[in-house]
Protein backbone atom coordinates (compact mmCIF):
# COMPACT_ATOMS: atom_id res chain seq x y z
CA UNK A 1 0.00 0.00 0.00
CA UNK A 2 2.81 2.41 0.87
CA UNK A 3 4.37 1.91 -2.57
CA UNK A 4 1.06 2.65 -4.28
CA UNK A 5 0.46 5.77 -2.20
CA UNK A 6 4.03 7.00 -2.75
CA UNK A 7 3.45 6.60 -6.51
CA UNK A 8 0.49 9.00 -6.51
CA UNK A 9 1.11 12.28 -8.34
CA UNK A 10 1.99 15.24 -6.11
CA UNK A 11 0.72 16.18 -3.61
CA UNK A 12 -0.28 12.54 -3.04
CA UNK A 13 -1.24 11.71 0.54
CA UNK A 14 -0.16 15.16 1.73
CA UNK A 15 -3.52 16.53 0.61
CA UNK A 16 -5.18 14.27 3.19
CA UNK A 17 -2.78 15.48 5.88
CA UNK A 18 -3.43 19.07 4.82
CA UNK A 19 -7.20 18.53 5.15
CA UNK A 20 -6.77 16.98 8.62
CA UNK A 21 -4.54 19.87 9.73
CA UNK A 22 -7.01 22.45 8.40
CA UNK A 23 -9.85 20.77 10.29
CA UNK A 24 -7.87 20.44 13.53
CA UNK A 25 -6.71 24.05 13.26
CA UNK A 26 -10.28 25.17 13.89
CA UNK A 27 -9.61 24.24 17.53
CA UNK A 28 -6.16 25.89 17.76
CA UNK A 29 -2.53 25.20 16.95
CA UNK A 30 -1.71 21.84 15.38
CA UNK A 31 1.22 19.49 15.87
CA UNK A 32 1.90 16.29 13.99
CA UNK A 33 3.56 13.04 15.07
CA UNK A 34 4.34 10.07 12.85
CA UNK A 35 6.17 6.76 13.09
CA UNK A 36 8.14 4.97 10.35
CA UNK A 37 6.44 5.92 7.05
CA UNK A 38 4.31 8.29 9.12
CA UNK A 39 7.57 9.82 10.35
CA UNK A 40 8.58 10.47 6.75
CA UNK A 41 5.16 12.01 6.07
CA UNK A 42 5.53 14.12 9.22
CA UNK A 43 8.85 15.46 7.91
CA UNK A 44 7.30 16.23 4.52
CA UNK A 45 4.34 17.91 6.21
CA UNK A 46 6.70 20.12 8.25
CA UNK A 47 8.03 21.46 4.95
CA UNK A 48 4.91 21.47 2.80
CA UNK A 49 1.65 21.55 4.78
CA UNK A 50 0.33 24.95 5.88
CA UNK A 51 -1.23 25.37 9.29
CA UNK A 52 1.18 23.26 11.35
CA UNK A 53 2.91 24.66 14.42
CA UNK A 54 5.30 21.76 15.19
CA UNK A 55 6.28 18.30 13.95
CA UNK A 56 7.77 15.23 15.64
CA UNK A 57 8.80 12.40 13.31
CA UNK A 58 9.92 9.11 14.83
CA UNK A 59 12.34 6.95 12.80
CA UNK A 60 11.02 8.28 9.51
CA UNK A 61 12.01 5.75 6.89
CA UNK A 62 13.62 7.60 3.97
CA UNK A 63 13.69 10.88 5.88
CA UNK A 64 17.49 10.97 5.92
CA UNK A 65 17.90 10.35 2.18
CA UNK A 66 19.50 13.22 0.25
CA UNK A 67 16.18 14.04 -1.45
CA UNK A 68 14.32 14.32 1.85
CA UNK A 69 17.19 16.03 3.69
CA UNK A 70 16.98 18.77 1.04
CA UNK A 71 13.52 19.77 2.31
CA UNK A 72 13.33 22.84 4.52
CA UNK A 73 10.87 22.66 7.41
CA UNK A 74 8.62 25.64 7.98
CA UNK A 75 7.84 24.71 11.58
CA UNK A 76 9.94 23.52 14.53
CA UNK A 77 10.83 19.83 14.25
CA UNK A 78 11.95 17.36 16.90
CA UNK A 79 13.11 14.06 15.34
CA UNK A 80 13.70 10.69 17.04
CA UNK A 81 15.95 7.91 15.71
CA UNK A 82 17.62 4.73 16.93
CA UNK A 83 21.34 4.25 16.41
CA UNK A 84 20.75 0.52 15.81
CA UNK A 85 18.05 1.04 13.17
CA UNK A 86 18.86 -1.22 10.22
CA UNK A 87 16.52 0.84 7.99
CA UNK A 88 18.06 4.23 8.83
CA UNK A 89 21.86 4.07 9.02
CA UNK A 90 23.54 6.21 11.66
CA UNK A 91 25.74 7.98 9.10
CA UNK A 92 22.60 9.26 7.32
CA UNK A 93 21.21 10.52 10.63
CA UNK A 94 24.47 12.37 11.23
CA UNK A 95 24.29 13.90 7.72
CA UNK A 96 20.69 14.93 8.38
CA UNK A 97 21.69 16.57 11.68
CA UNK A 98 24.50 18.48 9.95
CA UNK A 99 22.15 19.68 7.19
CA UNK A 100 19.48 20.73 9.70
CA UNK A 101 20.97 22.35 12.80
CA UNK A 102 17.54 23.91 13.42
CA UNK A 103 16.00 20.46 13.93
CA UNK A 104 16.18 18.98 17.42
CA UNK A 105 17.45 15.44 16.75
CA UNK A 106 17.49 12.75 19.44
CA UNK A 107 19.24 9.43 18.87
CA UNK A 108 18.58 6.53 21.24
CA UNK A 109 20.54 3.28 21.70
CA UNK A 110 17.74 1.26 20.09
CA UNK A 111 16.50 -0.14 16.80
CA UNK A 112 13.65 0.72 14.44
CA UNK A 113 10.17 0.79 15.92
CA UNK A 114 11.35 1.35 19.48
CA UNK A 115 8.14 3.16 20.40
CA UNK A 116 5.75 0.36 19.39
CA UNK A 117 4.96 -1.89 22.34
CA UNK A 118 3.66 -4.55 19.93
CA UNK A 119 7.12 -5.17 18.44
CA UNK A 120 10.19 -6.99 19.64
CA UNK A 121 12.18 -3.79 19.11
CA UNK A 122 10.10 -1.93 21.71
CA UNK A 123 12.22 -0.15 24.30
CA UNK A 124 10.22 1.18 27.24
CA UNK A 125 12.95 3.51 28.48
CA UNK A 126 13.60 5.14 25.09
CA UNK A 127 9.86 5.32 24.40
CA UNK A 128 9.21 7.08 27.70
CA UNK A 129 12.04 9.56 27.20
CA UNK A 130 10.97 10.32 23.62
CA UNK A 131 7.35 10.85 24.73
CA UNK A 132 8.45 13.23 27.50
CA UNK A 133 10.55 15.17 25.01
CA UNK A 134 7.73 15.39 22.47
CA UNK A 135 5.20 16.53 25.06
CA UNK A 136 7.57 19.27 26.29
CA UNK A 137 8.32 20.26 22.67
CA UNK A 138 4.61 20.50 21.85
CA UNK A 139 3.91 22.42 25.05
CA UNK A 140 6.52 24.95 23.94
CA UNK A 141 5.32 25.28 20.33
CA UNK A 142 1.60 24.53 20.55
CA UNK A 143 0.84 25.50 24.14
Amino acid sequence: LKTAVEALPAPGVLQDIEAAVAYAAKAGKVGIVGYCWGGLLTWRAAALVPGLSAAAPYYGGGMTSPEETARQPKVPVQAHFGNQDHWIPLDTIESFKKAHPEVEVHVYPVGHGFNCDQRGSYDAEASKLARERVLAFFAQHIG
